[in-house]
This record gives structure tokens, sequence and C-alpha cells, in this order.
């Protein structure tokens, strides 16, 4: 791949990274923050049908970012397939496994909807009362994040291969590829504790916080300098 065109890749991955991130961070770290009351299902159910059309947005935003980061993944392995082909097939493989499962994950959010009284044509949930409706609609709530928290996984382990292929590549900084390593930790050890280890998942989400940071300057750094291959072959050879 020529220099241009490495370049150009490069930038074009970390703006469809970029435009994937900000809805997926609306859909799935603000509009739960706004809507889901923890442990009460009758406010949450309210929050719903007060608010329905936001819920939507954050439906819909869900949807965007996910088959946005197709791309991201197809970009991606256009990039260093040529110089890491190996890491760079599991890199693709793992990322597209999880989109499945998140998109599988917006049914639940729809089925809650539903059953919190805050979609039309539904009449024939009238055989549930209230309080049951709201509190299967706050289940399927639970639901779909336990879905985002199996999908987190597959977030974490594709930043490994992620990790080989920048420190492999030659045209993006080394330290970069560490960083994606150290955020997938943060991303598998969240999904571990909350998954395997509830009563610990608190205390280690305030560290898995702060590793997942660390995936964000990959982004940053392709959107804004793209690749470098000439700048850094010269200052690791000899030659």
């Amino acid at each position: 791949m020529k220099v241009d065109s490495t370049r150009k890749t490069a930038r074009l991955a970390g703006l469809l990274y970029l435009l994937s991130s900000i809805p997926g961070f609306f859909a799935l770290l603000y509009v739960p923050t706004k809507l889901i009351v923890r442990g009460d299902a009758a406010a949450t159910a309210e929050r719903l049908r007060s608010s329905g059309a936001f819920f939507r947005l954050g439906i819909g935003a869900e949807l965007l970012g996910m088959t946005l980061f197709i791309f991201v993944a197809l970009v991606l392995y256009r990039l260093f397939q040529p110089v890491s082909p190996g890491p760079a097939l599991s890199m693709m493989v793992l990322i597209l496994m999880s989109i499945p499962i998140t998109l599988l994950g917006v049914v639940s959010e729809i089925a809650a909807l539903k059953l919190a009284g805050g979609a039309t044509g539904v009449n024939y949930l009238s055989v549930l009362d209230d309080r049951g409706r709201d509190a299967l609609a706050y289940l399927f709530l639970q639901l779909h994040g336990q879905g985002i928290l199996v999908a987190q996984i597959f977030w974490g382990l594709w930043l490994f291969p992620f990790g080989v292929c920048v420190i492999r590549s030659g045209f993006i900084p080394r330290f970069l590829g560490v960083f994606l390593m150290i955020a997938a930790f943060g991303y598998l050890g969240s999904s571990t504790a909350e998954l395997v280890f509830p009563q610990v998942a608190q205390a280690a989400d305030r560290v898995t916080s702060i590793l997942n940071l660390f995936e964000l300057p990959i982004i940053f750094w392709l959107l804004i300098w793209g690749a470098k291959p000439q700048k850094v072959r010269s200052a690791a050879s000899p030659e």
C-alpha cells in the first residue's frame, strides 16, 4: 500500500471510529443514566412512558453506531492486512462477532418500551397489570445490559490483535498498540466482574473505567495524523 493511500486509509478509519463512538456513547452510557432507576421498575417504566421519543433516539443511535463499526472493522483490516495479515484477520473477526450480539439486544429495548406503555398498538398487553408490565419492562432493560456485557468481551478481545497490528505496522507509534492492550484488560475485567463476580463489580469498575480510556488515543491519532510510514522507518533503521 502506498504512503498516501495508507495515510488516507488510516484517517478514514479514525473518522469512522469517531463517528461510530459518538452515537455509541450516547446510546449505551448517556441514555441509561437518564432513564433507568436502579432497582425501581415502576420509576423506570414511568420515565420510559414520559420520554419515549428520547428512548427511541437512543435505540436509533445504538443501531447507527454498531452499523458504522462494521465499516471501521473493514477499513482497519484493509490498513493492517498488508503488514500483519494474521492479527488483522483476528481483529476483524472478533469485533464483527460483537455487532450481532449488540444489535440483537436492541430487541429487548423495544420490548421494554412496549411493556411500559410507551409504544402504540399493544392493547394485547392489557391482560397484565401495571406492576407486572413495569417489572417485565425493567427485566428486558436488564437483559439488554447483560447482552452489552457479553458483547463487551469481544470489545476487549479484538484490541489485542489490534494492538499487535499497530506495534508491527511501522507507521503508527508502538506505544498506541500497548495502550490498546491495556484497554482490552479494562473491557474484559469489567465484563468478567459483572457476569461472574458481581460482588466485586462496583470496585472493579473504578479501575476498568480508567483502563478503557486507553482506547481513545488511537482514534485521534488515526484521525489527525493518519499513518507516517517514512518517518517511522527512518527512525527505526540505521540506513
